[in-house]
């Protein structure tokens, strides 16, 4: 019987473009009064990119930065950082990475996903291109998108989007429609070289179409064969290799803050951005943060301060780990808030190297038993964040008779998950213990063989309870306990010492109050 091939589904490309990603990069730790100036940025002694705003006031690429301000005295200046981009554009590369292992970077602007495999699994095209969206929305990035057979095809669709700024429309599922599209798509799309574009564009071409109308031999000897095999990967008509985008074992990322941070919500401000980062290539990589660290490179506030740390690093520890950027955000508030700033920050550095590989917890319509218990670990964690981790613990039950031993400490995570199993073997079998006990033994004075506490002599209600443990390891006890009531009626829980002892006295003592 002969068996037939899978059928593989047809390419389907998704371009986010992201057209203000240099001015967005440096805007994203500016204040709410910066962030409302005209914007530029300088790339040596000329202007690279400029905002609406400052286009709107006159301001263009290519100006120096006198001619700027004089057009525009409020212009917001500062300088581009190839790096600083390249890790913006990194970040939306990891968000994009789940929906697909196949994601590849474009340009230096544009971020590219073959996702013909991932869209049964999202509902639809539709659906995934608006998950991407939602997706990419806590970067605060301007976006383009656009789909396509190829990945050349879908790019110059998502930045002809952005050249005459509009919202995306271009969803082409089939190569005659992209074709058709190119052959109406500018010329300067496609040929980024400046005098090969201005010698096109004085033979009277300004579309791909005209472009393609011309011998191909021609074109080939006087512009060389790289724009003709661009247009012909666009068009799907030449092969298109991709180096796709891996993730790194380890998360590190760097913001320079535009102005120095003197409080902790202008740091805030900055690791929030940095989180979101964290989150998206934590969830890329199928795992939750467990543990992070923020370092703070701080500003000397005299020249010869020695006293002024360089840098200052912020651990954060996560009982639960998790991959929800706001809880990461408010922990990292609460320490911040017990660690005040040694000194204006002016840069800061995110670092994680420890996952947890596990499936994420199941999404409830009603609450139960484990979403209680999430939320209880996430208070617990945001007291440890404020009091720090050896402030707050739990109870615990101990295999010990004595009363003052029978309690111990643990960590939260331990409480939680690790239920009451010990209690059954230490709970007295006659007697109930009180709640309420007292740090140590209270003496009682003894009135006619009787207790008395407060003046009032005490009424026998229960007991003996005999406990005789503890030679071996420490001051031994040997006590008979009673419940007894007060004339007021109030229950107490007292013993009397059934042996001399050098570590206890004889005689009378109250051990505990029960409600």
């Amino acid at each position: 019987m002969r068996r037939l091939a899978p059928v593989k589904p047809a390419a389907c490309w998704v371009a986010v473009h992201l057209p203000a990603l240099s001015l967005e990069s440096f805007g994203a730790t500016l204040g709410p009064e910066q962030a409302q100036r005209p914007r530029a940025l300088l790339d040596g002694a000329l202007l690279s990119a400029v905002d609406e705003q400052a286009w709107a006031s006159g301001v263009r690429p290519g100006q120096r930065r006198a001619t700027a301000l004089a057009l525009e005295p409020a212009l917001l200046l500062g300088r581009a950082d190839v790096r600083r981009d390249r890790q913006a554009l990194r970040a939306v590369a990891f968000a994009a990475l789940q929906f697909t292992p196949s994601v590849t970077e474009h340009g230096g602007r544009t971020v590219l996903l073959e996702v013909a495999a991932s869209q049964r699994l999202f509902g639809g095209l539709e659906c995934l291109v608006q998950r991407l969206c939602e997706t990419l929305a806590p970067l605060r990035h301007q976006t383009r998108l656009a789909c396509a057979p190829t990945a050349l095809g879908a790019a110059l669709l998502a930045a002809w989007e952005a050249w005459e700024a509009r919202p995306g429309g271009h969803l082409l599922s089939s190569l005659s429609a992209l074709r058709a599209a190119l052959d109406e798509a500018p010329l300067a799309l496609l040929c980024q070289d400046a005098a090969a574009l201005e010698a096109l564009q004085g033979m009277g071409l300004q579309r791909l179409g005209d472009l393609r109308a011309l011998p191909r031999q021609g074109l080939a000897r006087r512009f060389g064969p790289g724009l003709l095999r661009q247009m012909d990967q666009a068009r799907g008509e030449a092969p298109d290799p991709r180096d796709w985008v891996s993730l790194p074992p380890s998360f590190t990322a760097r913001l320079e803050l535009f102005s120095r941070a003197d409080t902790t919500e202008q740091v805030l401000q900055g690791a929030e951005l940095l989180l979101t980062q964290l989150v998206h290539w934590a969830v890329a990589r199928q795992a939750r943060v467990s543990r992070f660290t923020l370092e703070m490179a701080h500003e000397r506030r005299h020249r010869h301060d020695d006293d002024t740390p360089a840098r200052s690093a912020l651990p954060i520890s996560i009982a639960q780990p998790s991959a929800d950027a706001a809880h990461l955000q408010v922990l990292l508030r609460e320490r911040l808030g017990r660690h005040p700033l040694p000194a204006p920050t002016l840069e800061l550095h995110l670092r994680c190297d420890e996952l947890v590989h596990a499936a994420p917890p199941d999404g409830e319509l009603f609450p139960t038993r484990a979403s209680a218990q999430e939320g209880l670990m996430r208070l617990l964690e945001r007291l440890q964040a404020r009091l720090g981790p050896q402030q707050v613990h739990g109870l615990v039950s101990v295999a010990d008779h004595r009363p003052e031993r029978s309690g111990g400490q643990a960590p939260p995570p331990a409480i939680l998950g690790a239920p009451a199993q010990a209690a059954s073997h230490t709970a007295p079998p006659h007697l109930t213990r009180p709640a309420w006990l007292l740090p140590e033994p209270r003496p009682l004075p003894e009135h006619r063989g009787r207790p008395v506490l407060d003046g009032q002599p005490l009424r026998l209600l229960a007991g003996p309870e005999r406990i005789e443990t503890g030679w071996w390891d420490g001051p031994a006890a040997a006590r008979d306990y009673f419940v007894a009531a007060t004339p007021a009626g109030v229950l107490v829980w007292i013993f009397r010492a059934r042996l001399p002892s050098p570590d206890e006295a004889t005689g009378w003592a109250l051990q505990g109050w029960f409600a």
